[in-house]
């Protein structure tokens, strides 16, 4: 009976590793292809004409028809810039607005004292439990008699407030190390001034996570802005996507080419807060 040496043992351990790593690169690799599948096939249709797009002889690269950038935004009945602006105005003020007043609810829950905290937060997780199609109507309503259609306001201030994101800030600010906040209050310091002198800047990984999903949650809504948005200068970016599929034409080049062009703010939002993003998601404090 052999026995195998140290050496060989280690040589054993860094093959068997490096095969781990091997097969780990393709499963990443292979995941990674059919991930850009979609967005391949978004750009590539984009720069094609509808013949190319629904023939038969199918082709790898497009006929890079760029002309059909030109015809997007010159098309007469859909302002596309106009709709990206509308877009642009919506998903950074619902961010803006979600952050602070999630925060600042979940601040109180999690650090003022108050014997009806609890009961405050399970109310508000209750919230999560009622499907959305039952309170469209009375919002819709609720809107409607303030005068807020076609109007920013009826669509940003009834989405302000998330129970499941005030929930995410609540579980964060618990694992928040109460040490900085006892130093601010020594310093003279309230809750609000820690909470905006101290929690807020050491806590902007966490937010820039929750702006990040906010802010692709705004961007891509489409049934409350298609109801709220219903004159054609209202329109958002997704309801104006819709708007080329009608019962008569589709116009499929400029149903990629406006596809292509919507996402690009997303890809650049998630490029720029990739990190954080992951950081702040690993740091939502659900472990507490």
């Amino acid at each position: 009976m052999t026995v195998a040496t140290p050496q060989v043992r280690r040589d054993r351990k860094k093959g068997s590793g490096v095969l781990g790593n091997t097969g780990l690169y393709i499963a990443v690799s292979v995941a990674a292809f059919l991930f850009l599948i979609p967005f391949y096939l978004i750009f590539r249709n984009a720069l094609s004409t509808d013949p190319e797009i629904t023939g038969e002889n199918w082709k790898l690269l497009p006929s890079f028809q760029w002309g059909n950038i030109s015809e997007l935004f010159d098309d007469p009945t859909v302002e596309f810039a106009h709709s990206m602006w509308n877009s642009t105005v919506i998903a950074v003020l619902s961010t803006v607005g979600t952050l602070l007043f999630c925060s600042m609810a979940g601040y109180g829950l999690a650090r003022i004292p108050y014997k009806h905290a609890n009961k405050v937060f399970y109310a508000v997780l209750a919230t999560l439990m009622v499907p959305t199609a039952v309170t469209f109507v009375p919002s819709f309503v609720l809107v409607s008699s303030l005068g807020w259609i076609d109007t920013y306001r009826g669509m940003i201030v009834p989405g302000l407030f998330s129970g499941f994101t005030c929930f995410l800030f609540r579980q964060y600010f618990l694992g928040f190390p109460k040490e900085l906040e006892e130093a601010a209050r020594v310093d003279g310091l309230g809750y609000w001034g820690a909470y905006w002198r101290i929690v807020v800047p050491n806590s902007l990984n966490f937010f820039a996570a929750i702006a990040t999903i906010t802010f692709i949650s705004g961007w891509n809504a489409f049934l409350w802005p298609l109801v709220i948005g219903q004159d054609p200068n209202a329109w958002t970016v997704q309801v104006a996507l819709s708007s080329f599929m009608t019962n008569q034409t589709v116009n499929f080049h400029l149903i990629f080419m406006a596809t292509a062009i919507s996402i690009l703010p997303l890809v650049f939002v998630f490029l720029f807060l990739q990190r954080w993003l992951v950081q702040g998601i690993a740091q939502t404090g659900i472990k507490g």
